[in-house]
């Protein structure tokens, strides 16, 4: 498919005005552990005798790591290897992100690399390996597997990010249970999952992490939850008799700190940068709105939504495309379906992976929004600009917000500057910096 800068395409958006914005700073709540302070949190948390017993000398110790962009993951990584190895066991990482990475071993561990994952930043072996050993079926008769290298070992340390999920809503959504039953299941174990569709996920996710808690052998877990700035704010060892109760509790905890756009709706949504280190579907809908299912809502609501770009950390996985309107040629030329199809087929959703319309520009891609949007006639644009969904503190309203924040009715909301035209190079990217 080729895009043509000063086609068609641009003359039918080349007069539609670009609103003037202005920079606004969110603020919530931030109780948050400081980087320097998470060796110490972790060692506190696994210093409980309930949790050093379970380390002896000599044991091999399989730690998950996954693929999303945890906030300080290689810090509370090492930190977990450290401790294993002070307890005189010999731990090594196991890659648990079910079919990310192209479905590949190579894929995976390329993914932790890019988050300062590697042997020699962690001081120990990553094992990884897309194959599997059998476990049991679950009580709604699914098959539950787990990847061979970590089942295999004396010990597992489930270390994880607990949050809302951005396509089901249940008792269990992202947390340690996923991690067993879709990290360590590698493709095959995550297939099963999502075999029913997202609107039986929300089951099958704990009734198979109960399978992989009798069968496999884990030691424990220990889930992170960020707050609204994306920082590490919580983290709680548990014990694998306790995972599925205390992980239904903490997801209540994981909500409330959730970030939003304070504003709630508008007209078009503008996000400079998206990717899986953001998102498993490139933002989190959790912020934008744009769900790949029927299973879980909210976010901001609008009728357009841009992308810019994509990220380097993606590896030209551009999964979440399929939910904007209007995408750059930027990113349709990283676009790399091996890395984006093997997810979209694991998990039944194929939303995600679908082409929006593609501008030759960034500035063309806001002028289309724009110009799609119904009932605008005699209205200003309400206009949104995020850097991406995990940094939303500050952000850029067009015009037509000023005087209502100004005026203080949105609670949490300030402006910091005036309105202004936002301003692109000759390329028509946009540079107005966020």
């Amino acid at each position: 498919m080729e895009v043509v800068k000063g086609g068609t395409v641009s003359r039918l958006v080349r007069d539609v005005k670009i609103p003037r914005m202005f920079h606004a700073r969110q603020t919530f709540p931030r109780e948050k552990i400081e980087p320097d302070q998470i060796p110490a949190a972790i060692d506190a948390q696994l210093s409980q005798p309930q949790f050093a017993s379970k380390i002896k000398p000599g044991m091999r110790i399989a730690i998950t790591a996954g693929s999303r962009g945890i906030r300080n993951v290689d810090i509370i990584t090492r930190a977990i290897v450290d401790f294993v190895k002070a307890r005189g066991g010999s731990p090594f990482i196991v890659p648990a992100m079910g079919s990310h990475g192209g479905a590949t071993a190579e894929g995976q561990k390329e993914i932790l690399a890019g988050y300062g994952i590697t042997e020699m930043t962690m001081g120990c072996p990553i094992q990884s390996s897309m194959e599997v050993v059998e476990l049991g079926y679950s009580s709604l008769g699914r098959r539950v597997v787990m990847d061979k290298n970590a089942y295999e070992s004396d010990g597992i340390i489930i270390s994880c990010r607990l949050k809302p999920h951005n396509a089901f809503r249940g008792t269990h959504e992202s947390g340690p249970c996923k991690m067993m039953t879709v990290g360590l299941g590698k493709q095959a174990g995550a297939e099963v999952v999502h075999s029913d569709g997202m609107g039986k996920i929300a089951q099958n996710i704990p009734t198979m992490a109960a399978v992989v808690l009798e069968k496999a052998p884990i030691l424990f877990a220990i889930p992170c939850i960020e707050n609204a700035y994306d920082e590490t704010c919580r983290m709680e060892a548990i014990l694998p008799e306790n995972i599925l109760e205390r992980e239904a509790e903490l997801l209540k905890y994981a909500f409330s700190q959730m970030p939003r756009l304070i504003v709630e709706e508008g007209d078009v949504l503008i996000v400079d940068k998206i990717g899986k280190n953001f998102s498993g579907t490139g933002v989190d809908p959790n912020i934008t709105g744009t769900f790949s299912t029927e299973y879980a809502t909210g976010g901001i609501q609008v009728q357009r939504t841009c992308f810019l770009n994509l990220s380097e950390e993606s590896h030209g996985n551009a999964l979440g495309c399929g939910l904007a309107s209007a995408i750059t040629k930027k990113i349709f030329d990283q676009m790399d379906i091996e890395q984006m199809y093997p997810n979209c087929i694991t998990s039944t959703v194929l939303a995600s992976a679908r082409i929006p319309c593609v501008l030759a520009t960034d500035q063309e891609a806001i002028q289309l929004c724009i110009r799609t949007c119904n009932g605008l006639e005699g209205k200003d644009v309400r206009a949104v600009r995020i850097a991406n969904s995990l940094h939303i503190a500050d952000i850029m309203l067009s015009e037509a917000y000023y005087e209502d924040v100004v005026r203080g009715k949105y609670q949490g909301l300030e402006a910091l500057d005036k309105p202004s035209d936002l301003k692109f190079d000759e390329e028509g990217n946009l540079i107005t910096v966020m």
